[in-house]
């Protein structure tokens, strides 16, 4: 999702553009810090005793970057099944969120499967565009962790989360809808800036550091969701933003120091 478009959730199906954002180091990709510095992309865990005394939670030990399976897997199942869904009205209804359906019918699969079926092609694009590039840089991280299933264990909880809201607001109007991985979405690029507050991203056509980005995308989130207008789910948003910190926080609590350390050194 660009920076730009709708707002509230309202009774048309939404299109919940993911972030337009990438990470570029002279050119396209996840900016790789010089061998011996902390990976952007990753924690493992081992611990540089030298550096922690020195700076309080320095993670290090330099790594490559992961070959990211799972985020080629969901990127592969989420555009299959959306592509499958554009010309199957039929599945794009099984798929989508509808709170009546799970509320009435228990279908609660649709808390997830929402994530998988997109508006159109230019809104899968968009959100698959960022989860390449964010998803391959912070895949590692969790399965390290959390074991090989952890960065799958992380985005199905994104798409939970972040829809959660949403949902309990609407339970009982039928005619809402919505669809798009952006929640999780954001939930995987607000990881990253935990690792790599300074980093250069592009909006649109505009690089600016991470850390920017995401000050300027929550205040803007919060700002069109309180206005109450067009069919961009900000809440799912905010919400997958928010998941992303938090659970990443739980995961690793020395993410938090080593977070505010690299805030504290632009450059």
């Amino acid at each position: 999702m660009s920076i730009v478009g709708g707002e509230r959730p309202r009774t048309t199906p939404h299109d919940n553009h993911a972030p337009l954002a990438r990470a570029v180091h002279g050119e396209v990709g996840v900016h790789r810090p010089k061998v011996g510095a902390m990976p952007a992309w990753r924690v493992t865990g081992k611990v540089d005793k030298t550096a922690l005394a020195r700076q309080d939670a320095k993670l290090c030990t330099a790594v490559t970057e992961p070959p990211m399976p799972i985020t080629l897997v969901i990127i592969a199942i989420t555009c299959i099944v959306s592509f499958m869904a554009f010309n199957n009205g039929k599945l794009m209804n099984d798929l989508i969120l509808w709170p009546p359906a799970i509320t009435r019918q228990r279908e609660y699969h649709r808390l997830v499967t929402y994530g998988v079926v997109h508006a159109d092609f230019g809104h899968l694009l968009f959100n698959m565009f960022t989860l390449f590039f964010f998803g391959r840089a912070v895949e590692g991280f969790f399965t390290d962790r959390l074991g090989t299933f952890g960065f799958v264990l992380f985005y199905i909880g994104a798409l939970v989360v972040s829809i959660l809201p949403t949902y309990l607001k609407n339970r009982a109007n039928p005619n809402y809808r919505s669809l798009g991985a952006s929640g999780a979405v954001s939930a995987v690029l607000f990881t990253y800036v935990l690792f790599s507050p300074w980093s250069r991203i592009i909006v649109l056509v505009i690089p600016m550091p991470a850390i920017v980005y995401a000050v300027l995308y929550t205040v803007y989130s919060i700002y069109m969701d309180r206005r109450g207008q067009g069919n961009v789910n900000h809440s799912a948003h905010l919400w997958g933003a928010a998941y992303g910190v938090l659970f990443t926080l739980l995961v690793e609590p020395r993410v938090l120091p080593y977070f505010l350390n690299a805030l504290s050194h632009p450059g």
